[in-house]
């Protein structure tokens, strides 16, 4: 049967009512409630869980809802093997009728696919979480080339065969949910997304997202991707103008300038953008950059001589050009290039790490307490 994991750092009433609901409908299903460093005045609130049928793992300290999660999932696999987890918030805003399909949707394919509970995200939405998730959404599509409606959902469900790999994963605040969703394709894992009510209680009050430390956090991986892309792009389109106004010769000026800014962005993504790059022997990732760039090159050179061709002026073409190929240029050097040996596998043999890339342990001191 499922387990219901619910992550709480100082829960409200919803927190309550959301297990009561589940234990009404499903009595059989597992509740799990992650008490992520509440402190002592929050106590009463999770021993009332506990007295609703729920088992609480408690975290001596605050550590973010990517550290609780993860603490769930091994706890799960660990005392319940081979049961697939539904995450749901401790905010009330999944409804019970979104929570128990989620659950038998895992129940009726145990497969290797994340399922994802996706908002219509519409004008009754606060204003402030449909552009953070729109931005989110365009960033992740230009990363990974996957598109999807809502890639904040809390609501998820993943089947028992990956929470091995989701311990793996690194992050351990909110920018965790969407380094998941990063990752999953590169582990060979689906992204399935179901259709859930869109619910806010009183306009998002009770979330404990910080907007600005936690955007950061959450953008940080694909914002600095970008921004080493747009200085690989600067120093490329400079040497490229410079060299086709002393030589002439278009095919010379690409492959001469893509060199240049080639080495440079190379260097900055393997110490600052990619944690497992500085994992990856400097000779072996240049080889694959290397690869990499070459193809490229080709797809660069075809597809703005096409356009140069067309008729379009060398710069703007040289802007299409660049914004076609960004997306794959990630999604490659971040599955290829940059990949540690051992790779996500999606088996779950991955080590641990934390967003910069250092080892780190899943929190598995915590006093579980209640029903298991």
């Amino acid at each position: 049967m499922p387990t219901v994991l619910v992550p709480a750092y100082r829960p409200g009433p919803a927190l309550l009512r959301t297990l009561a609901d589940v234990r009404a409908a499903r009595p059989d299903w597992h509740l799990l409630v992650v008490d992520d460093g509440s402190g002592e005045a929050y106590a009463d609130v999770f021993a009332r869980a506990i007295t609703l049928g729920a088992e609480v793992l408690a975290l001596p300290t605050n550590r973010g809802k990517g550290a609780a999660l993860k603490a769930g999932f091994a706890h799960v696999a660990a005392t319940r093997p081979g049961s697939p987890v539904v995450c749901a918030d401790a905010d009330g805003q999944h409804a019970l009728d979104d929570v128990v399909a989620i659950g038998e949707r895992l129940l009726a394919d145990p497969g290797r696919q994340i399922v994802l509970g996706s908002r219509a995200l519409d004008a009754g939405v606060p204003l402030r979480s449909r552009i953070g998730n729109a931005v989110t959404r365009r960033l992740f599509a230009a990363a990974t080339r996957t598109r999807l409606t809502d890639t904040q959902t809390g609501l998820r469900g993943l089947p028992a065969g990956v929470l091995a790999w989701a311990c793996s994963v690194p992050g351990e605040r909110y920018e965790y949910e969407l380094q998941v969703l990063l990752r999953a394709a590169r582990a060979g894992i689906a992204l399935e997304e179901v259709p859930i009510a869109t619910i806010y209680l009183d306009d998002n009050a009770s979330s404990h997202f910080r907007p600005v430390v936690d955007s950061i956090r959450v953008y940080a991986p694909l914002l600095v991707f970008l921004a080493s892309s747009l200085a690989a792009f600067a120093i490329d389109t400079v040497a490229l103008l410079a060299l086709q106004a002393l030589t002439g010769d278009l095919l010379l000026s690409v492959v001469g300038a893509r060199l240049t800014s080639a080495g440079i962005n190379f260097a900055v993504n393997r110490r600052l953008v990619f944690e497992g790059g500085r994992r990856v022997r400097t000779r072996t990732a240049a080889w694959r950059y290397a690869a990499l760039a070459s193809a490229l090159l080709g797809a660069n050179y075809l597809l703005l001589s096409t356009l140069h061709g067309a008729g379009l002026a060398l710069l703007p073409a040289k802007l299409v050009t660049e914004v076609a190929l960004v997306s794959s240029s990630f999604a490659a050097q971040r599955a290829f290039v940059f990949a540690p040996g051992r790779g996500l596998t999606g088996d779950g043999q991955d080590e641990a790490t934390s967003a910069t890339g250092r080892p780190s342990t899943i929190e598995a001191s915590g006093r579980s307490r209640g029903p298991r």
